[in-house]
């Protein structure tokens, strides 16, 4: 079957994007992938005389270049419906959200408004988003001006940019991080690996973390910036083979929703192969049919936090009062990991599939504070 899978490359100023094509396009090519580029808006305006400094105000820049942003993507993905290639990638160098970076809240809003949308159905209208962090976090002697002419912040500015990126993008159903722990070539190689393991490719295994926590202050995590409330529910469906889950999902906010099937797959040495692919409202709804009714649904409050250049998922059962789950988006199963202050962390449960959802849906375990 044909797919078209629209990703973000985004990040801080000097994060690597530029190079981060040339590596996707050579890798992503040999396996099978027709890769198409949506060039980046901000800088063609800019130099094309275009830019905050030459028009009324940076609302009107920003609403000229979130409608071109749009019309250029929908360009992309009719010409992509139109091909005859299976696979095909669509890479939007920056994304609509990250013109946030550059408004208010409220500005922003409003723009999305204006042009017939909401940030949240702007913001996971793309099926992933990876983030590389600026050079000036992590790698400052490789901070530069000098590889493109829009660029004018310092390193400082670039820093404080690439958090307000972060934050905008944060509540996405598949954000990743990319620092700047590793040289620049791993920080590549890393960055096509995370893309590869998004498209379920060979190789293409999770490596996600799981913890069992104390329950949160859920009133403080609301007011944090860097902090979006998502409301989830997960059906689980009747699978053709036994090392086969599916399972479909709503996934979304005031009323805004996105719905998403996930296969997981047991590879030979027990490792899991997970893909997804984006539903329309009626797919979603005509898979409902194919419920495991033996299994029960699971709802739940996921709140998504960014700190410390890592991507926290805090799923709040219904069911419990005292507990949740913690989530933490890693490069590798080694990796260190800082925990923010305000959560407690009890245990880590990433091989105990007691905390698996897909247990939750069998039997709720008891809480064990």
């Amino acid at each position: 079957m044909k797919s078209i899978t629209k990703i973000v490359i985004t990040g801080g100023p000097c994060g690597g994007k530029s190079t981060a094509m040339t590596w996707i396009e050579s890798n992503l090519s040999k396996q099978g992938y027709k890769v198409l580029f949506i060039p980046e808006t901000a800088s063609e305006l800019i130099l094309g005389g275009v830019a905050p400094w030459t028009v009324n105000t940076n609302y009107d820049f920003q609403k000229a270049l979130v409608s071109l942003q749009i019309q250029k993507e929908r360009v992309f993905q009719m010409a992509a419906d139109n091909m005859d290639d299976e696979k095909i990638l669509i890479i939007a160098d920056r994304g609509i959200l990250d013109n946030k970076a550059y408004m208010t809240n409220e500005e922003f809003d409003s723009l999305c408004h204006e042009l017939g949308g909401s940030e949240i159905s702007f913001r996971d209208n793309y099926d992933a988003v990876f983030h590389l962090v600026t050079a000036a976090q992590g790698a400052e002697k490789f901070y530069t001006l000098s590889n493109n002419q829009a660029r004018t912040e310092t390193p400082e500015q670039a820093i404080a940019m690439d958090q307000k990126i972060i934050t905008c993008w944060t509540g996405h159903p598949y954000l990743r991080i990319i620092d700047n722990s590793t040289d620049f070539n791993t920080k590549m190689k890393r960055l096509v690996n995370e893309i590869t393991q998004f498209l379920g490719e060979p190789d293409a295994f999770e490596a996600d973390q799981k913890y069992l926590i104390r329950m949160p202050d859920l009133e403080k995590l609301e007011q944090l910036p860097n902090c979006k409330k998502i409301d989830i529910i997960q059906t689980y469906l009747l699978s053709p083979h036994e090392n086969v889950e599916l399972r479909v999902r709503q996934r979304g906010s005031r009323g805004n929703y996105i719905y998403i099937k996930t296969t997981k797959t047991t590879a030979p040495d027990g490792r899991r192969i997970e893909t997804e692919q984006r539903l329309t409202q009626d797919e979603y709804l005509n898979l409902l049919m194919d419920a495991d009714t033996s299994l029960r649904q699971i709802r739940k409050n996921r709140y998504c936090l960014t700190e410390n250049n890592l991507y926290f998922e805090i799923d709040v059962y219904p069911f419990w009062k005292n507990q949740a789950i913690l989530e933490v988006q890693v490069n590798d199963a080694g990796q260190p990991i800082i925990f923010p202050d305000y959560l407690s962390v009890i245990r880590d449960v990433t091989y105990d599939d007691t905390y698996k959802n897909y247990s939750l849906a069998r039997e709720i375990p008891p809480e064990n504070l």
